[in-house]
């Protein structure tokens, strides 16, 4: 169904308001896509807590694990141009991961969260690529590959970003650069370049204040020897908010959590995605490749964040069992309106993105004022509903 631009801007634009009015919002953005247009951009407040810089139209920001489908969509365009199944090994492909217990590991088990590679045993920098990488082929999975999934938050960019070099030659920032943000023209970073640091805005952590649920997660995060510690500190580094404001860090291409771009450009990524990989007369990706993507691979108790999760090749779902859905509206009738087929990616704090192929729908929400979430909270997810009352 066709949403109508002015009814949906009469509905977003007083709850986007209230985000800084009565959520504590500082400085975000907002942008919704349909048929490849963008229908709804807003943004308001400040890139900085003194409120010396307004928000604007092309203010960045950075989007934490957000970049997580940025990269996954460079590895499923990959095995696309190399004809390359995602039933397939990786050790096909990277011979050194192939031990430990990981050598019969699926491209869609590790893409899907399954490989049981979230928390590492050795210590090595988040800075140091060569050292991750080692400190990855040589780890026996946290449990048997396949038999359950758990987020891997720290380590997953790590995971993608080698198998783009080990298949195309190209690192996943390089990557990204040439097959999507140049072509599509966005201003969405993998590795920022110096002189976009004046537009940016900075980050600040949340506030102090009752953690969301599930409360044993949130209390295993902040308690050390813990598995959900573990897969939040290591790789090591890069924990305290600040150090990811230095102009030398987000220059990194930290494929994990480091993307630094606008909301419109996000979401004009998805509306490509959204519209079965097409846009503005280019193709993309594939049928099949879209429909690794929006098919399921695994739903249920997740080992890390410890509630239901869903996970298709590279992207979250909304978990059957779940009753907070961050894709298709809250409400049984939200949800009616929705689809099945939606996923995308969110990031620590507020950032939030995702596609729905089957109303050709995208959205993206950022933001500098963290909340204590890693996934999306309030502040996106009311938009999101007003999108599907709409419907």
């Amino acid at each position: 169904m066709q949403l109508d631009a002015g009814k949906l801007r009469q509905r977003i634009t007083p709850l986007f308001e209230e985000n800084f009015q009565k959520f504590g919002e500082l400085g975000a953005a907002v942008s919704i896509w349909q048929n490849g247009k963008a229908i709804v951009d807003l943004e308001g407040g400040f890139k900085d807590a003194r409120r010396k810089q307004s928000w604007t139209s092309d203010t960045l920001v950075l989007i934490w694990s957000a970049t997580k489908g940025l990269g996954s969509a460079c590895v499923l365009h990959v095995l696309e141009e190399h004809k390359i199944d995602i039933e397939r090994r990786v050790a096909e492909f990277w011979p050194e991961f192939g031990q430990a217990g990981k050598e019969k590991i699926t491209l869609a088990q590790l893409l899907s969260h399954q490989a049981g590679l979230a928390a590492l045993d050795q210590k090595v920098d988040a800075l140091d690529y060569p050292g991750v990488i080692a400190a990855l082929e040589k780890q026996k999975p946290n449990w048997p590959p396949g038999a359950a999934h758990g987020y891997h938050a720290r380590t997953f960019g790590y995971l993608l970003d080698e198998l783009v070099r080990r298949i195309s030659g190209q690192s996943l920032s390089e990557y990204w650069r040439k097959t999507f943000a140049g072509p599509l023209d966005l201003d969405l970073w993998i590795g920022l370049p110096e002189k976009e640091n004046p537009r940016v805005a900075t980050m600040y952590p949340a506030k102090a204040g009752k953690p969301p649920q599930p409360k044993q997660f949130y209390a295993d995060l902040v308690t050390p020897g813990t598995f959900g510690r573990k897969v939040f500190a290591l790789p090591h580094g890069l924990h305290a908010i600040s150090a990811m404001n230095d102009l030398a860090i987000r220059a990194k291409p930290i494929v994990s959590f480091g993307g630094i771009g606008s909301a419109n450009s996000l979401a004009k990524f998805y509306a490509m995605l959204a519209n079965g990989g097409e846009i503005d007369g280019r193709t993309f990706f594939s049928e099949k490749t879209m429909s690794w993507m929006t098919t399921t691979l695994t739903d249920g108790i997740d080992r890390v964040l410890q509630i239901p999760t869903a996970f298709s090749a590279g992207f979250m779902k909304d978990a059957t069992s779940s009753t907070r859905r961050i894709f298709e509206g809250t409400s049984p009738e939200q949800q009616s309106n929705g689809s099945t087929s939606a996923f995308g990616h969110p990031g620590a704090g507020g950032s939030h993105a995702f596609a729905d192929p089957e109303n050709k729908i995208s959205f993206a929400y950022v933001m500098n004022q963290m909340e204590q979430s890693v996934l999306p909270n309030e502040k996106s997810l009311r938009l999101v509903d007003a999108i599907y009352d709409l419907l």
